[in-house]
């Protein structure tokens, strides 16, 4: 029958598509591989290390069976530390909790890892910039401390490298080619060859698409042909002629209940949820940027002229609040500079009128809540940064952080305080470490998240 031809010939042209595309994926997936099994992997570097090469021995100085020379019976203790303390969140090729350990005394000296395996939160708020770099990547996931002895974390150390060997060697006793680690940098491999492969696959997808859409076009205009041809027919029977002139109802689908209450719950919840937003953001001024009544420029003053943010608010580190330059300051530099300027000639008549410049405040805070900007610039040591945001790029300034309530609980709860060298803190540790082993002192930790801190 011409209606069977007519239906079958759109499943035949969608398998023809499939089995296309199935072998363009399967090509590139043995090109990628073959691109590994020849280059191998290369593990990441930290701290300027040179990555290993990827023909290279997995491990340095690794013995004849992958031992890196260390003795077997501190191996053997290694193994029965390691799963009783350290498998939990920890493997030797891949990221479990914490990061991936192959390599680990490549990255780190061993000098380092003692002290951060048996208590890694006081390493964190000693403000050891690598320390911090890998609590923050793990999404500030705590390790807890460990009583091991300095004999103990040696023969983990001695099995993670045993364990390395053995994994990242392949065909290395018959002579077969070696592979590199896995694993990278505390279990990020190297993206390069990621990044290449991700660029043809997007290519690829966009042939697919193209060919996709070429496709259905030609179902289209081949269904329309044979139609036309076969309404000529006289052949045809009832059936026939009903599959051939049927029509798409979309008065019935129109009219149906499900697709109704369909899109009425879709309505419903579009609707809530531009309703709970609206009702959450009452209050907040988070990109609030006024119109100034002179065109002051924070990217040519703080950026290009690097002009430090206190030489104008000169009670940023002494006061509670960062005061708005006075025109006097103004005139340090613009009595000299840019006389004939428009904006300067502003600066001119306010002080002939002596009157203030009508500057229009960007960031404030409700008068319920108590903030001291020296608190946070002097002792805890801020960056105008850290709340304005990148003030030193902005030619018209703007609110940059939500300065909302949560927002500096957030802040409270993960900002370590640097208690090094600082006798004031000496005791807070120490009843700190003795009640909350394993977790960083942070601000919280000081009292900052209780109410009366700031609303009294």
């Amino acid at each position: 029958m011409n209606s069977i031809r007519l239906r079958t010939l759109p499943h035949l042209l969608l398998a023809l598509f499939l089995a296309f595309a199935g072998s363009q994926q399967a090509a590139a997936q043995q090109t990628g591989a073959a691109d590994v099994k020849k280059e191998g992997v290369v593990p990441g570097a930290t701290d300027g290390a040179t990555a290993a090469s990827a023909t290279a021995p997995a491990a340095a100085g690794s013995g004849g069976n992958g031992g890196g020379g260390a003795d077997a019976a501190a191996i053997a203790a290694g193994d029965a530390l390691f799963k009783n303390n350290c498998a939990q969140c920890h493997a030797v090729n891949e990221v479990v909790v914490g990061p991936a350990l192959a390599g680990i005394t490549k990255r780190r000296p061993v000098s380092w890892l003692i002290p951060w395996i048996k208590n890694s939160s006081k390493v964190v708020a000693s403000g050891d910039e690598y320390a911090v770099a890998i609590y923050n990547k793990y999404n500030k996931q705590q390790m807890p401390s460990f009583a091991l002895s300095d004999q103990e974390v040696n023969s983990i150390l001695a099995w993670v490298n045993a364990e390395e060997g053995k994994a990242s060697t392949i065909g290395g006793s018959d002579g077969g080619p070696t592979v590199g680690n896995v694993a990278g940098t505390d279990g990020q491999a190297d993206a390069g060859g990621a990044g290449g492969a991700g660029k043809y696959v997007d290519i690829l997808l966009i042939v697919l698409v193209v060919v996709l859409i070429v496709l259905v076009v030609t179902l289209v205009i081949i269904g329309n042909l044979m139609k036309d041809v076969l309404r000529g027919r006289k052949d045809l029977d009832g059936r026939d002629v009903e599959i051939l002139e049927q029509r798409f109802d979309w008065g019935k689908m129109y009219r149906s209940p499900m697709l109704r209450g369909i899109v009425g719950a879709v309505f419903a919840i579009v609707l809530v949820y531009a309703g709970v937003q609206s009702v959450m953001a009452v209050g907040l001024t988070q990109g609030y940027q006024p119109t100034q009544p002179i065109a002051f420029s924070h990217k040519l003053h703080a950026g290009e002229h690097q002009i430090n943010c206190a030489y104008c608010h000169t009670s940023v580190y002494k006061s509670k609040s960062a005061n708005i330059p006075s025109a006097n300051i103004c005139m340090n530099c613009h009595s000299q500079i840019k006389t004939e300027s428009p904006e300067i000639k502003k600066i001119y008549r306010a002080i002939e009128r002596k009157q203030p410049i009508q500057w229009v405040r960007v960031h404030n805070l409700p008068d319920l809540a108590y903030f001291n900007h020296s608190q946070h610039t002097q002792v805890a040591g801020l960056q105008c940064q850290t709340c304005h945001g990148p003030i030193q790029n902005m030619e018209v300034v703007y609110q940059y952080s939500a300065l909302t309530m949560g927002w500096c609980i957030n802040c409270h709860r993960e900002m370590p305080v640097n208690a090094k060298d600082n006798k004031y803190y000496d005791n807070l540790v120490k009843l700190h470490d003795t009640k909350n082993a394993g977790a960083p002192f942070t601000v919280s930790s000081n009292g900052g998240t209780e109410c009366s801190k700031c609303h009294y």
